[in-house]
């Protein structure tokens, strides 16, 4: 299968008065069309800085310093700008970002500021702008009247469902949901997933899904990456995944989520590395219950396992 979005040996740095963070270092991860990729980590682990890469959007002091982002076998690093803003950016790949509830002006209604972002990139009239964003507003579960209201004017989960309509205003083929439902309730979580589901199935858009919460990237993921300190830790099916996890971490994150039949909810120990100064070998060592000398020493490669499209980074499956 050829995938949709391939990324090959992907590092960002932020350079800091205090030091320089290495955010993404030397990440190779595909997506294959039509799927939704779980990426799944704990704060700070790279997620966020990694979709931001893909839509060319890592702010000073962050820059992508190495690496290939490949969409349909094409380079998007060595795309001129001005090309990529025209015909890359929000018409094949958009982004749903962190903490977008907040991310509409406040004072132009949802409808203007979803007409805009149309009109900006295709020559259309105001009117037929409109009619796709009332279309767009009812094909996410809201009302199309929702476009002559004020942000403040909508729920938290409706602000979300906006922001879905917006990003797919232009028909993009790749999606990248940058933790979409935080701060919002269990049921309206539970509400976005089935939208990005039926995004997905209806429209046959490849979806990104970025989340610290494993739970809810079970219910929607094909495949779930973990990542941990810049790096991908495992990658596999995620029912593999959720049965037999192979890594020590992603062991130790399935733990710590609570179950329904009830059971010790199993913490991680310690706290994430500073990636100012990342520890060397594998850098879960710190933290990994099963440490061996080697791990202190050696930085595992993700690795095959078996015949499927499982891969893991440590040295316990690599004997």
């Amino acid at each position: 299968m050829v995938p949709l979005v391939e990324i090959k040996d992907l590092s960002v740095n932020y350079y800091t008065e205090r030091g320089t963070l290495f955010a993404v270092d030397k990440v190779s991860l595909s997506i294959n069309k039509g799927e939704i990729l779980g990426l799944a980590g704990e704060s700070g682990s790279g997620k966020s800085t990694l979709g931001l890469s893909i839509m060319r959007l890592v702010e000073y002091p962050g820059k992508i310093i190495g690496g290939k982002i490949f969409f349909k076998e094409k380079n998007l690093l060595e795309v001129n700008e001005d090309e990529f803003r025209k015909e890359y950016l929000w018409k094949r790949i958009a982004m749903v970002f962190q903490g977008s509830m907040s991310g509409f002006t406040p004072v132009y209604t949802i409808g203007y500021q979803i007409e805009e972002a149309i009109l900006a990139h295709e020559d259309t009239s105001r009117e037929e702008a409109r009619k796709r964003v009332e279309d767009l507003l009812v094909s996410v579960g809201l009302d199309k009247d929702i476009a002559d209201r004020y942000p403040h004017e909508l729920s938290g989960g409706q602000k979300q469902r906006a922001f879905i309509a917006m990003a797919l205003a232009l028909n993009p083929e790749f999606l990248i949901a940058d933790e979409p439902t935080t701060a919002l309730d269990v049921i309206v979580q539970a509400q976005i997933i089935s939208l990005l589901d039926k995004i997905r199935r209806e429209k046959g858009v490849t979806v990104m899904f970025v989340s610290h919460d494993i739970s809810l990237l079970s219910l929607i993921s094909d495949r779930i990456a973990i990542m941990y300190a810049g790096k991908i830790a495992e990658i596999g099916n995620t029912e593999e995944i959720l049965r037999r996890p192979l890594h020590p971490y992603t062991q130790l994150l399935l733990s710590s989520v609570p179950k329904l039949k009830g059971g010790k909810i199993i913490g991680i120990p310690g706290n994430p590395p500073d990636m100012r100064n990342p520890p060397k070998g594998c850098r879960f060592h710190p933290r990994c219950p099963f440490v061996m000398e080697r791990c202190k020493k050696e930085e595992p490669e993700l690795i095959p396992i078996g015949k499927s499209d499982r891969k893991v980074a440590c040295w316990l499956r690599g004997l």
